[in-house]
């Protein structure tokens, strides 16, 4: 029997059986993980299951490869987000996205922190959308596509940095986009280190990060992004048009 233990997020569930779920938790020493919890459906124990909540694991089974067990300890339930639409649709976007993204049972433990830290944020930091669009970047990097915004590709300059090329991720300089403006994506300058919480920039920087992980996607599958992303890119958008000035 092989055994191991660990913490983790709660990422997906689905019923398995009569009274049983899978459940894929995103561990710190284990990466991706799923596994049967037996009586997962009970009042007593869907609770603690929900996604985004943070939960001790402990998974056996006979074989390595086997889809195996787990029992758990709920640890943190995060369920203040259900009474907050952004923040719920922005949690559900993020366990969305490490299920869909993260190879199965490959650790990545700095994005596994800086997971972790968001999801503690969301609902509870006013500035956590701004986290989640540097989330996203981080998550380019870890899956071996990160963004140079430091200098512009075309002329070597650091300065007045507004567009991303499409095809390499570099930052272009307004100089430097020249007649192909129109064909790059856009640089905010949250997506710079700027701090301010701009709801129609990180809109904008979430478009360039989506067209980069769609890119790393269609190379693998001809899967379109989680659509629970792109109801993350609704809510937010709303927000925009709630805080735009009436004139």
């Amino acid at each position: 029997m092989i055994e191991w233990r660990d913490e983790g997020v709660v990422l997906s569930l689905r019923k398995h059986g009569e009274t049983s779920v899978i459940v894929e938790v995103f561990t710190e020493d284990h990466g991706r993980h799923a596994g049967v919890v037996r009586g997962g459906i009970s009042r007593k124990m869907s609770p603690h299951l929900q996604p985004g909540g943070q939960v001790a694991v402990t998974w056996k089974a006979r074989l390595e490869d086997h889809l195996g067990s787990f029992t758990f300890e709920p640890l943190k339930s995060r369920a203040h987000v259900l009474s907050d639409p952004l923040a719920l649709s922005g949690m559900t976007a993020m366990t969305a996205m490490l299920a869909f993204l993260l190879p199965e049972r490959e650790a990545h433990a700095y994005l596994y922190a800086e997971s972790l830290a968001l999801f503690d944020r969301v609902g509870t930091d006013p500035m956590w959308p701004l986290a989640y669009l540097h989330w996203e970047v981080s998550l380019l990097e870890e899956l071996g596509f990160g963004l140079d915004l430091s200098s512009c590709a075309v002329t070597g300059s650091p300065d007045d940095l507004i567009y991303v090329s499409p095809k390499t991720g570099r930052a272009v300089s307004r100089q430097g986009a020249g007649d192909w403006a129109d064909r790059l994506l856009p640089l905010p300058q949250c997506l710079l280190g700027q701090s301010s919480l701009d709801f129609t920039e990180i809109g904008q920087g979430l478009t360039t990060t989506g067209h980069f992980l769609a890119k790393i996607i269609a190379e693998l599958s001809d899967r379109p992004l989680p659509a629970a992303r792109n109801r993350f890119l609704d809510r937010l958008a709303k927000k925009a048009a709630q805080e735009a000035p009436p004139f």
